[in-house]
């Protein structure tokens, strides 16, 4: 049976938010103009730290700074009750910014490999952060509409997909409470106002690749005293397409990706190696691990028909599905309806896209839900759904125009989070 939190308590807390409306709003536009990569949110997070400080009993807090890098956790304990967690990412992209926003970025960052790239937040973890704080802090500024203890985590790193494994890694689980419920939610495509929640599998898992094809360098005059990998390579990534294709069952769902490819130093030298990097992605751990056994067992094989050395086969990176525990997720859908109305809860269509937020959950082994909320002008998304046009009409996240209607978008991302935490919480 679905359990709403009672309607008084979420109106009191949310009562606040026309007051915090005008430091909302800055606080996003402030996150939009200095985005930051993955492991390198030293300003978000310091950011973060004071606005969390200056919040209304903010003395009582417990707040731990620097978990597996810049990783921020804030423990407001108030009284017996369930101990809920909630979560936002903190970090931007390599992309660089298209947007025509007064407050758009022009960050630039130094990455691993010595380069500079530009800096964006193109993926929407502004709005996480920002609507994050803004629940945090209407919910210490009405204590008497809750009890428990709520557990608010910035994490880092989610693009690079170490984040929330990192912050585990660093006594995560030993240094804060163990939550009865965690809840996550993302700015997506759609329209403005409204919600996208479902149960069961909604993100994919990921496990990354790297094949080193090793051949035999030579002069490009004279490939037959060579073996060339950059051949290898090509005919290596076209064979990788016949997984999912002809070896994975129809309904299962998989997607095999070769999204970099690297060999060679000048036009009429033959390399000795080439690099294939990609990526799996599927909803079954099953699944995933017969495609990586293909894979691996592809690239020896193409190997061998070359007479070459044995490649070498690595995964890294690897995610867990995204699996909303069905009870925690139907208790959610019903406090989003109450809120926003049922009208704007949409269903969350499963996609391949993969998310480390679960590892948060994962290591207590709490149940979880994670939702999204949509980012664009809903006159316009209607008259684009009604044509089918979404896609062509909007851009995606990770796009360099991405760029998240400020309102309904804010308030939503605040109501729903608000919403969704005194479903556990709320008196």
């Amino acid at each position: 049976m679905s359990t709403a939190p009672p309607t008084s308590a979420v109106a009191e807390v949310l009562s606040g938010l026309p007051g915090v409306r005008p430091w909302l709003e800055e606080t996003y536009r402030w996150l939009h103009a200095h985005p930051e990569l993955s492991t390198q949110e030293h300003g978000t997070a310091a950011r973060v730290l004071e606005e969390v400080r200056a919040m209304p009993g903010a003395q009582d807090l417990e707040i731990l700074a620097g978990v597996g890098g810049t990783g921020v956790a804030v423990v407001a304990r108030h009284g017996e009750g369930p101990t809920v967690l909630v979560r936002a990412d903190m970090d931007g992209l390599p992309v660089r910014e298209d947007t025509g926003l007064s407050y758009a970025s022009t960050a630039t960052a130094t990455t691993g490999e010595g380069g500079t790239v530009p800096v964006m937040h193109a993926c929407g973890h502004d709005t996480h952060v920002a609507t994050l704080l803004a629940a945090l802090r209407l919910l210490l500024a009405a204590p008497d509409s809750w009890a428990g203890t709520l557990v608010a985590v910035f994490q880092p790193a989610e693009e690079q997909f170490n984040g929330a494994e990192a912050m585990v890694a660093d006594g995560l689980v030993e240094r804060l409470p163990r939550p009865d419920v965690a809840l996550g939610q993302h700015v997506l495509p759609g329209p403005a106002g409204s919600v996208q929640v479902a149960p069961g599998p909604i993100m994919a898992s990921c496990d990354d690749f790297r094949i080193t094809l090793r051949g035999r360098g030579g002069h490009g005059s004279a490939p037959h005293t060579a073996i060339d990998p950059v051949v290898m390579a090509a005919s290596l990534v076209v064979r990788l397409q016949t997984i999912v294709s002809r070896q994975v069952a129809p309904r299962a769902t998989a997607v095999v990706t070769v999204g970099r490819v690297v060999a060679g130093t000048k036009t009429n030298i033959i390399p000795e190696t080439a690099v294939v990097e990609g990526t799996v992605r599927t909803y079954d751990d099953e699944v995933a691990r017969r495609c990586l056994e293909i894979l691996a067992r592809t690239a020896r094989a193409e190997a061998h028909a070359w007479g070459a050395p044995e490649p070498l086969v690595e995964t890294f990176d690897h995610l867990p599905v995204t699996d909303n525990d069905p009870a925690t997720t139907d208790r959610v859908r019903a406090a989003l309806a109450d809120e926003l109305g049922t009208d704007q809860v949409r269903d969350f269509e499963p996609e391949m896209g993969s998310e480390d937020f679960s590892e948060l959950p994962n290591a207590w082994g709490a149940p979880y839900c994670y939702w999204g909320f949509g980012a664009f002008d809903a006159a316009r998304w209607a008259s684009s759904e009604a044509t089918g046009t979404q896609a062509e009409d909007f851009p995606d996240n990770h796009a360099p125009q991405f760029a998240p209607v400020l309102q309904p978008t804010l308030d939503t991302g605040v109501r729903a989070m608000v919403a969704a935490t005194m479903a556990w919480l709320g008196r």
